[in-house]
């Protein structure tokens, strides 16, 4: 365990000299299986790693999805999500904000990806709220908080890579994200609402909100439609989630060739972008591998069983170290990578534990809670200084916004991820009922 701590310390330095988390895993993973077990044998495992990762035919699903949601982006349906929310909430004071938060939430269920939902839509809301007056700390922060909800409503990208990692049903992990999903947007919604009343000056009076256009209706249509028809292909036994994301990202060609909003510089945009995402997603994933094989062969999860057992610990005493500790990686690490780099070392620790609740009964509904609850703490990584992805996403769009607003925005909704993961814990139904 002791070297496993060390090769922890080496990486996070390694982090904090700002180089790329993909070649610090692959590095430390390497040098230290090579001085556990020697060069021959740790070439050949970090050969296996990238040739078995490269032909994984289940990480198929990530270009795929992210594509399907760069083309719906560029073909202006984010656009019209947000101008159809606006029409629902825009006679409220915040009604912009709230706006933001639940097209995040629309546009995240046909995108799967965090970072993309919010560079995405700060190009479609930041603009507007800025027209009406909103201040910038509100505007931003609702737009880097929506922007969460990308890796947990379904079809979610790191949702996947949790499946593929514990081998758990994906198809149920999607399921176990519905309500939790809902239960952030509502959550961002009360936030918004806490705020304004707490700083009125930080949103501007009600003012008159226009009917629904035609394109917002189509944009919703479309959104929906497409959601509906992943999950009935998937539960319906059309299709299987690795094959939902192909038939998802045909399916969003089709809607955005239809609408007639996807122009061919667009459309060679989207294939760009995920290309460059889909690179730097597998390059992660190679290095966790190489840095996962190593602290598994070193007994890092085996010596957190056995020390977990010899302290006496209660499972929800030992779940709730567990949250505590992604939480503070989560203000070193980015996303991924802290699920890449943990989950095979404590999902054997918590799949064993028993907390005593009827739900919980079987090691594959307390596997899908405790993915839900590593999603959950990931998201509220994501806007957690002093990294904060969705932070440092919006500095680099909006560049005039100093990143201590961004921050000072993002508090409220952090506060209500908090209450959100509270809930979810001491909830197991939450995650489990449409499961079940």
């Amino acid at each position: 365990m002791t070297i496993s701590l060390i090769a922890f310390a080496i990486l996070l330095v390694m982090v904090f000299a700002r180089i790329p988390i993909a070649f610090a895993m692959a590095i430390v993973g390497g040098v230290g299986f090579a001085l556990l077990r020697g060069w021959g044998p740790a070439g050949a495992m970090v050969g296996n790693a990238v040739f078995e990762t490269g032909l994984n035919y289940s990480l198929s699903v990530v270009p795929l999805f992210i594509f399907m949601g760069n083309v719906l982006a560029g073909s202006g349906i984010a656009q019209g999500l947000f101008s159809a929310a606006d029409r629902v909430f825009g006679r409220m004071r915040g009604g912009l904000a709230m706006a933001t938060v639940l097209s995040c939430g629309g546009f995240s269920a046909v995108c799967g990806s965090s970072l993309a939902t919010a560079a995405t839509m700060s190009k479609v809301t930041m603009p507007s709220m800025r027209r009406f007056g909103y201040a910038d700390s509100l505007a931003t922060g609702a737009i880097a908080a929506g922007g969460t909800l990308g890796i947990l409503i379904p079809p979610s990208v790191v949702l996947i890579i949790f499946g593929l990692l514990t081998e758990a049903d994906i198809g149920k992990l999607f399921l176990a994200g519905i309500i939790p999903g809902i239960v952030g947007i509502v959550g961002y919604l009360l936030a918004v609402m806490v705020a304004v009343r707490l700083n009125p000056e930080q949103a501007p009076p009600v003012r008159e909100v226009h009917p629904m256009t035609r394109r917002d209706a189509v944009s919703v249509a479309a959104v929906l439609g497409l959601f509906a028809f992943i999950m009935t292909g998937i539960y319906g036994g059309l299709f299987t989630p690795i094959e939902a994301a192909g038939m998802g990202a045909a399916a969003a060609l089709a809607i955005a060739f239809a609408t007639g909003g996807l122009a061919r510089a667009a459309l060679w945009r989207a294939f760009l972008d995920s290309a460059t995402a889909s690179a730097m997603i597998f390059a992660i994933i190679i290095g966790a591998e190489i840095f996962s094989n190593f602290v598994t062969f070193a007994g890092l999860p085996d010596s957190l069983s056995t020390m977990v057992e010899n302290l006496g610990l209660s499972p929800w005493a030992v779940l709730l170290a567990i949250v505590l500790i992604y939480i503070v990686l989560g203000c070193f690490l980015e996303s991924l990578s802290m699920i890449l780099l943990t989950v095979p070392v404590f999902y054997p620790l918590v799949s064993e534990l028993d907390f005593g609740l009827a739900i919980l009964q079987d090691r594959e509904a307390v596997l899908i809670w405790f993915a839900i609850i590593v999603v959950v703490v990931t998201e509220i990584s994501l806007i957690t200084p002093p990294i904060g992805m969705n932070v440092f996403v919006l500095r680099s769009v909006l560049p005039d916004v100093p990143l201590r607003t961004i921050f000072r925005g993002v508090y409220v909704f952090w506060m209500a991820d908090i209450v959100r993961l509270a809930l979810i814990i001491g909830l197991p139904v939450l995650s489990l009922y449409l499961v079940t």
